[in-house]
């Protein structure tokens, strides 16, 4: 799929993700998208990827200028041609397409609609079927260029909607993107797309395992990143710290376990506009991010 915006030059994009759910993975990413926009001079886009679960949507509350269908592509067998060779189930490493008797068969739970498979079919006999999978939704929130995607109910095929989610940025300076919680491949679509990761860990013993998993998915994709600790105090801080200094991965930020904090997630306010501490706190975390920004983009 090509971009929106083949000729306009990459934002630096920031992935927010996490390894599970609830960690503060969403406040984290609009409050810094709020502050990268405060900053003079420097265009800033949101762009929520947890396609199946959108909700930076409730704190930046953007104003939605177009909302278009998304597409995608999967195979459809012309049995008539198809020999029955198994060239595109030895292709497809996610077994989503499979000689089963005298039948090929399409799973479509399974596949990513890479295309690959219809082209090393020797017969010609695989071609496209168009599904629509969700939307993708545009506008602002205020000086913020604002993308989300919306998996439509009972799809099972996020990756390719994050993958164009991510293709949809405008031409910024800095773009925050929402990764989807946990370690598949969603999150992997979006962290895919980012020049830097910021982790989001809670110090619970859930939290340090998924997070582990976490660390181990972006270093697998060889991405840099950097950790913020949310509910900071809970109990195991130390451990995260362990692994955040084998990995040379800095603690970039650490928000307590604090109840006005939570409230102001439930009413849907963000904490560095109502809390100047928090304001500052971000300020300093985007500073530290624009650091690892290429200086062609950010001298």
């Amino acid at each position: 799929m090509s971009s929106d915006h083949p000729s306009r030059p990459r934002p630096f994009t920031v992935a927010v993700a996490s390894g599970k759910g609830g960690t503060g993975k969403t406040t984290v990413a609009v409050n810094l998208a709020w502050t990268a926009a405060r900053r003079k001079g420097r265009r800033t886009a949101y762009a929520d990827a947890d396609t199946e679960a959108p909700n930076g949507h409730l704190f930046l509350k953007p104003q939605i200028r177009q909302s278009r269908p998304f597409q995608t592509f999967l195979p459809e067998v012309d049995s008539d041609k198809c020999t029955l060779c198994g060239a595109c189930g030895d292709f497809c490493r996610f077994g989503a397409i499979a000689v089963l008797g005298e039948k090929l068969t399409v799973f479509p739970d399974l596949c990513h609609a890479c295309g690959g498979c219809i082209l090393v079919c020797p017969v010609e006999a695989l071609s496209e079927k168009p599904i629509e999978l969700g939307v993708i939704e545009t506008g602002e929130a205020g000086p913020i260029d604002f993308v989300q995607g919306r998996l439509h109910v009972g799809e099972s095929h996020p990756a390719p909607l994050v993958r164009a989610v991510a293709e949809a940025l405008p031409p910024v300076d800095i773009a925050v993107l929402d990764a989807a919680p946990g370690t598949s491949c969603p999150m992997v679509e979006a962290v895919s797309a980012a020049d830097f990761v910021l982790l989001v860990a809670e110090p619970t013993p859930f939290g340090l395992s998924d997070f582990k998993l976490a660390v181990e998915a972006v270093e697998s994709l060889r991405k840099p990143f950097g950790v913020v600790i949310n509910r900071s105090g809970l109990g195991l801080d130390r451990e995260i710290e362990e692994i955040c200094a084998r990995r040379a991965a800095p603690v970039l930020l650490r928000i307590p376990n604090e109840r006005r904090i939570a409230e102001a997630y439930a009413e849907g306010r963000l904490l560095a506009e109502a809390m100047p501490e928090y304001r500052r706190r971000m300020e300093e975390l985007l500073g530290k991010l624009l650091s690892y920004a290429p200086r062609t983009r950010h001298s």
